[in-house]
């Protein structure tokens, strides 16, 4: 077995063929750990956090132009209004981990604080589909809720879409491709702690703690296997704070910014951010001070701070009276 040298683990990793094989390697821990009927990594353990808000899920899949995408349907509570609005979420895992049940917690607390429909998506994953495969598949998911959520009684109309890590990359990439294609209307996007410059190498980039949880080494594997040509890595669908992207955002749907103080990923965001403001299109960036990428898995007290946040974010975003963007 190959032991990465934490010191200059870049050149290797740097390789696509060894990259997809690290990449492969922690798919298959993560699905035995799926596969544990209790215990840290299970689906259990993650559908037991935040037990007072109620799991009331159905599960359907949804076709795209890459591949069906299963969801889960997580239902507000009873005597939500008839048609409620949705919001899409987007899983965190680097873009190489497959497991929208980390987010179980999150949106049963999103359906029951925003009073929305949630559709939890299990996108496809690298490197067995590279970009732009989950751009396209999570632009695709959201444009069908659009046009046929009135089918399943809601209101696609009052759409959002968030996600968590590579889950907000993919979040602020639909919200892009949505300015440029004329819709779908997203009425707001949820970026929490996302990685939004890839053409950066992890090595250049600087947390604020000497170990942070997202090593250089891991993002080296993540990137690699979603965008193997490091030219590609400026493409603004994939790195939108990168300098190298420098078109116009006016009109895109307004963003609210989590970013964790900790993280290697936070100054990559708050460039977004400030990017965003620019454009007249930040609705709040709130920074959690002393906090880690993925500090929400762990730190039940933080989370339900920001995921009430989010709620509030999401509620005043689809409110019946609430502006609608183009």
């Amino acid at each position: 077995m190959v032991r990465l040298d934490e010191r200059n683990p870049m050149s290797l990793l740097a390789r696509p063929a060894v990259a997809a094989l690290a990449a492969k390697t922690m798919q298959g821990l993560t699905r035995l750990a799926g596969r544990r009927t209790r215990g840290a990594g299970s689906t259990a353990f993650w559908q037991a956090r935040l037990p007072e808000y109620p799991r009331d899920v159905t599960a359907h899949t949804v076709p795209t132009s890459v591949a069906p995408a299963p969801v889960t349907v997580y239902r507000p509570p009873a005597g939500t209004a008839h048609r409620p609005p949705v919001h899409v979420n987007f899983h965190g895992g680097g873009y190489v981990m497959s497991m929208p049940e980390v987010d179980d917690a999150l949106c049963r607390a999103l359906a029951a604080e925003a009073g929305v429909v949630v559709i939890n998506v299990r996108y496809v994953v690298a490197p067995q589909h590279p970009f732009p495969g989950p751009t396209t598949q999570a632009y695709d998911v959201v444009r069908w809720v659009a046009e046929h959520g009135a089918e399943h009684g809601w209101d696609g109309g009052r759409l959002t879409v968030g996600g968590q890590s590579a889950g907000g990359g993919l979040a602020a990439a639909v919200a892009r491709q949505a300015l440029e294609r004329g819709g779908p209307s997203v009425a707001l996007q949820v970026l929490h702690y996302p990685p939004l410059d890839l053409a950066t190498g992890a090595k250049d980039k600087k947390a604020a703690v000497a170990r942070p949880l997202l090593r250089p080494w891991m993002a080296e594997v993540f990137d690699t296997s979603y965008v193997p040509d490091p030219r590609e890595r400026t493409h603004r669908l994939v790195s939108p704070a990168h300098a190298g992207d420098t078109a116009g955002l006016e009109g895109i749907a307004p963003a609210l910014v989590v970013t964790a103080g900790h993280d290697l990923l936070r100054d990559e965001a708050v460039r977004y951010a400030e990017r965003l403001r620019a454009a007249g299109a930040l609705a709040g960036h709130h920074d959690v001070a002393g906090a880690d990428h993925g500090y929400d898995t762990k730190d039940e007290e933080k989370a339900r701070d920001t995921y009430l946040l989010m709620a509030r974010h999401i509620r005043k975003a689809t409110a019946a009276d609430a502006p609608r963007t183009g």
